[in-house]
């Protein structure tokens, strides 16, 4: 029998992961079940299911990589075609988050990489409003970052969703007050959301005259960003171990 040698480093789960298990462990507990899909897609489930037309800039090769000499394929440039994909395949009522990576053709800097997670949840039901949407993200965002977190909607456009909104979360460095953070407004952007649009439940074969559904997605390395303080999302990709050994 060898005898540990003392001293040894203990291993870190890196920041992305910690926060993806944090964001599925609380959906779960709101009654979310997890759903994937791959990461090469067909052009269909990554624009034209989700309502995108196609003359829409997303589809230029200035946002999107191409697989060459496959025709019609991409790397996805969101998780949103997993929520199209599962309507297909199941009958609603359903909740499901979905984690994973996504892909844009696009110069990286702080803010921005080529490679990066996103988080989706989908909520697919009779009579389900903004309301719903609402209270689910208002618990969610408590839990990720603090009871005394609130939420606001401010009116945006995107294609698969009608009405769109954009999330914004109080800023929990200056309780709202106003700080370098959150530009003096006290509330950062976090997430895209809205009401499924018709288009997209038809496509996939739900009778929008009876269900509706809602959807929101979002960065999770901006997740990991805002709650750990970390100013450069490169730094979450550089393999630096003084980064990861943090947590």
């Amino acid at each position: 029998m060898t005898t540990p040698k003392s001293g040894l480093s203990q291993g870190h789960l890196h920041p992305l992961t910690q926060v993806i298990g944090d964001v599925v462990r609380i959906f779960h507990e709101l009654g979310f079940e997890v759903a994937e899909g791959n990461e090469i897609e067909k052009e269909y489930y990554n624009f034209d299911a989700l309502n995108v037309p196609k003359d829409h800039p997303a589809r230029d090769m200035q946002d999107t990589f191409w697989l060459k000499d496959i025709k019609e394929t991409v790397l996805r440039t969101h998780t949103s075609p997993v929520q199209v994909h599962y309507m297909e395949k199941n009958k609603p009522p359903f909740r499901i988050v979905v984690p994973g990576k996504v892909f844009r053709h696009e110069a990286t800097d702080a803010t921005h990489e080529v490679q990066f997670y996103q988080i989706e949840g989908l909520v697919v039901s009779e009579d389900v409003s903004l309301a719903h949407l609402k209270g689910v993200l208002e618990l969610f965002f408590k839990k990720l970052f603090g009871e005394k977190t609130s939420i606001r909607f401010r009116p945006s456009f995107f294609p698969f969703v009608e009405p769109g909104i954009e999330i914004d979360v109080s800023c929990f460095k200056c309780a709202g007050t106003g700080c370098s953070l959150c530009k003096k407004t006290g509330f950062i952007e976090v997430m895209g959301a809205g009401m499924v649009h018709p288009n997209v439940l038809n496509g996939a074969g739900i009778d929008s005259r009876k269900y509706q559904g809602f959807a929101f997605g979002g960065g999770v390395d901006r997740l990991v960003m805002l709650k750990y303080g970390i100013d450069d999302v490169r730094l979450l990709y550089s393999g630096d171990l003084r980064l990861v050994n943090q947590f």
